[in-house]
């Protein structure tokens, strides 16, 4: 017996209440909750997870008698994306791209999708936001006109699944899953059921022998896919297209995939015909810096197997405020909170009556440990106003004691900084040397800083004395 019942469902996290609360019992968020009729009861249907019909048990078989067929990637035609997706696209997979308003998402997947029609495949857009027109001025400025690529403007799930049968496409791209609803589920379009309820049709559909789908995702203020996280357990990949909508680098990053491994980047730049692949990333980072500048450090980071040099910038300023400000883009504010507390502490460079102001250029996000020893560095320079040398790159992890710790891939990372031009590098002790660059190991941060910047250079109210551990303060009386 199928019977309704009513329950109030959280749009961010999914958590379910019987009754409305104005802060959801999940996740903490206020005013998230909302009313849905869903069905009790009723006789079970199971699927095979090869996408059996319902009612047909799995077969359980040994490991090793698992073939591998059908999990090979074809590639999208888009070499970041490729770069990002370990090769390509997997037949049959599900994929969740998210990102904020107007950072190049369905830019991103017509280009891929006309790249592939254009070796052969079957692509169907499901433009659920936009209508056909707006996509086909889209697809013009892009030069995405091509045969073998199909469109329609619908979202209803009833319909998108005819026009799949009908088509018979190797890729789907449904723009976007929270526009998408079902007339048989009792909830508003966009609710946690409606998404939910299509995204799990759109998966079966791909399990049972169907095309690969590519599903846009909604975020979000705090950059978070939108929707309940069930959404992301069910996909085997989920992408995040991240970037200022002011600046035109774009970068793409997997958060999981279950056909390589997650941490690989992808480098993008809008320009007026679509997104063009970024060949040499370091060298359009570090295009603008200028010599001479203090506060300016050249960090080696590691983006999945590529190594990227990018600057970190520090700016310190005095301030009579009891609780000076602290601003961070693009590295981890508590992060920053705990190095200025190595600062002081085990150098004697206080910073407690300043602004300190730390940013990454170029819009990056930096979450390496590695670049730690850079960001002090940064620091102290911007405090004592003297630059770091421009031809040396600096990396290692700080640890709370002062010590300067290894990080992975250092000779890969030297090695793309000998390929820029760079000259000298600041590593930790234990860490290998390169035949092309001077190479000076440390094992503290004091060290680093005092030969880098030590106090003889530095403004009267700002040097570093004493030790480690003999460190009270830096500022004369």
């Amino acid at each position: 017996m199928v019977r309704l019942r009513t329950i109030h469902r959280c749009t961010e996290c999914g958590a379910g209440s019987p009754r409305w609360a104005g802060r959801c019992p999940g996740c903490g968020e206020w005013n998230t909750l909302i009313e849905e009729v869903e069905q009790v009861g009723g006789a079970a249907q199971t699927r095979s997870a090869a996408g059996g019909p319902p009612g047909r048990a799995a077969t359980a078989l040994l490991l090793t008698d698992v073939g591998a067929d059908g999990t090979e990637q074809v590639s999208t035609g888009v070499s970041e994306l490729d770069r990002v997706l370990g090769g390509g696209m997997v037949p049959g997979s599900v994929t969740l791209i998210g990102g904020e308003p107007g950072i190049g998402k369905s830019t991103l997947l017509l280009q891929a999708a006309a790249a592939m029609a254009r070796n052969g495949a079957r692509c169907l857009l499901i433009s659920a936001e936009e209508s056909p027109a707006q996509v086909r001025l889209r697809a013009e400025r892009m030069d995405a006109l091509v045969p073998g690529l199909w469109l329609i403007g619908e979202s209803s799930m009833p319909a998108i699944l005819a026009a799949v049968r009908d088509v018979h496409p190797d890729v789907v791209v449904v723009d976007s899953i929270q526009t998408v609803w079902d007339p048989e589920l009792e909830s508003p379009p966009g609710s946690v059921a409606q998404v939910k309820g299509c995204a799990h049709q759109l998966v079966t559909a791909a399990k049972a022998g169907g095309p690969a789908v590519v599903m846009v995702g909604h975020v979000t203020k705090e950059g978070a896919l939108a929707g309940p996280r069930v959404l992301e357990h069910v996909v085997d990949t989920v992408l995040s297209f991240e970037g200022d909508r002011h600046h035109a680098i774009r970068l793409l990053r997997a958060v999981k995939h279950r056909f390589g491994p997650t941490g690989e980047l992808g480098l993008f730049e809008m320009t007026g015909t679509g997104l063009q692949a970024v060949a040499d990333p370091s060298g359009l980072f570090l295009a603008d810096r200028r010599s001479g500048n203090s506060g300016s450090v050249v960090f080696p980071s590691m983006e999945g197997q590529r190594p990227l040099l990018v600057e970190i910038q520090a700016l310190v300023v005095p301030t009579p405020m009891v609780s000076p400000r602290r601003s961070v883009s693009g590295f981890d504010s508590g992060r920053l909170s705990l190095l200025l507390a190595v600062l002081d502490r085990r150098v004697g460079l206080s910073l407690v009556s300043h602004e300190v102001y730390v940013s990454v250029a170029g819009g990056v996000k930096i979450g390496d440990p590695g670049a730690d020893l850079a960001v002090c560095l940064a620091l102290a320079s911007a405090a004592t106003r003297r630059p770091v040398d421009d031809d040396m790159v600096v990396l290692g992890e700080v640890g709370l004691g002062g010590e300067v710790r290894q990080v992975t891939q250092t000779s890969r990372r030297l090695a793309e900084a000998a390929r820029l031009g760079f000259r000298r590098a600041l590593v930790p002790a234990r860490a290998p040397g390169h035949a092309e660059l001077s190479v000076r190991h440390v094992e503290s941060l004091f060290d680093a800083l005092e030969r880098d910047l030590g106090p003889a250079s530095a403004p009267p109210k700002l040097r570093l004395v004493g030790g480690p551990a003999t460190s009270t303060g830096n500022e004369a009386g």
